[in-house]
């Protein structure tokens, strides 16, 4: 059975970044209420909710998503049988990549993750660390050999971003490309935002 590309899981690592973890939620809602997706689910690390309430504040309960907890395996997502489509973890700390590079399924996370990747699903890993070190990069490679896509928190400028919202939407309209949800949060390269358009 191929999954179902409108269920999605968001997994939240305790890697600093929780801005693009909220903001992503706050996209896949509209999308669900624009019926793009149909369902949207939440996982955090044993340290998530405190990298949270640190850069973001408030609590991720609050953006109306159903939140699971590191241990909860009754998760619908925590099989290959329920049919989740894909799962983006933002951030991806160094540590959740490494025991899904390795397939260490010792959270519900990871074993999402580790799902995904069995069933040949859609994985996208924000990584969030600089600089990297040969085991990062050596973890990178294999999960993007198991399958995965590793996509670094990484904005781009070509669309010159004014606010800090539009710097982290640059990244996560890659994001939005790669789960095949249509969007406008940030410019094209070659259509709006090309070299030849500047000053």
């Amino acid at each position: 059975m191929t999954g179902d590309p409108r269920k999605l899981i968001v997994g939240i690592s305790g890697a600093s970044g929780a801005i693009y973890a909220k903001r992503l939620l706050v996209l896949l809602r509209e999308a669900r209420e624009r019926g793009l997706v149909s369902d949207v689910a939440v996982v955090l690390s044993r340290t998530a909710e405190q990298v949270w309430a640190h850069e973001v504040g408030g609590d991720v309960r609050a953006l109306g998503v159903p939140v699971y907890e590191g241990r909860d395996y009754n998760a619908p997502f925590a099989s290959g049988s329920a049919g989740w489509g894909a799962m983006v973890v933002a951030p991806a700390s160094m540590s959740s990549i490494a025991r899904i590079a390795h397939g260490i399924s010792d959270d519900l996370l990871t074993r999402a993750a580790d799902v995904l990747l069995k069933e040949r699903r859609t994985l996208i890993l924000l990584a969030r660390e600089t600089p990297y070190s040969s085991i990062h990069l050596e973890n990178m490679l294999a999960v993007t050999r198991a399958g995965a896509l590793v996509l670094p928190a990484t904005p781009s400028f070509y669309g010159k971003p004014t606010t800090l919202e539009e710097a982290v939407d640059t990244v996560l309209a890659r994001v939005l490309d790669h789960l095949g949800l249509d969007h406008s949060i940030a410019r094209r390269w070659g259509k709006d935002a090309s070299l030849a358009t500047e000053d």
